[in-house]
């Protein structure tokens, strides 16, 4: 085999996974802040529906007394017992676990 022939067969197989690559995110447009927000909100519908949501797109900073992290600040609220409940919360970026939930 040709070196020339080795590094066509190289480059052409780079180009095939750029492309398949971008077709994937394309047909799975959810971004980590979105599969965040996903899996905190299937953990409240186990308890009743939600009435809405919201998460900030750009992981912040969060430090406690011991840990230090990226997160993703978000809410959730919903109806129950004819009274509006809300909830903010802050989740690992990497690992999509709630380190903090505040009641409003």
């Amino acid at each position: 085999m040709k070196a020339k022939d080795f590094v066509a067969g190289i480059l052409t197989g780079v180009a095939a996974g750029l492309i398949v690559n971008q077709a994937f995110e394309k047909m799975n447009p959810n971004t980590p802040a979105e599969q965040v927000l996903n899996s905190v909100k299937d953990a409240f519908k186990k308890e009743g529906p939600i009435d809405g949501s919201w998460i900030v797109m750009k992981p912040e900073q969060f430090t406690n007394n011991v840990l230090s992290m990226e997160v993703y600040r978000g809410g959730i609220s919903r109806i129950r017992n004819g009274e509006l409940e809300q909830f903010e919360f802050a989740a690992n970026a990497e690992t999509g676990t709630v380190v903090e939930l505040i009641q409003k």
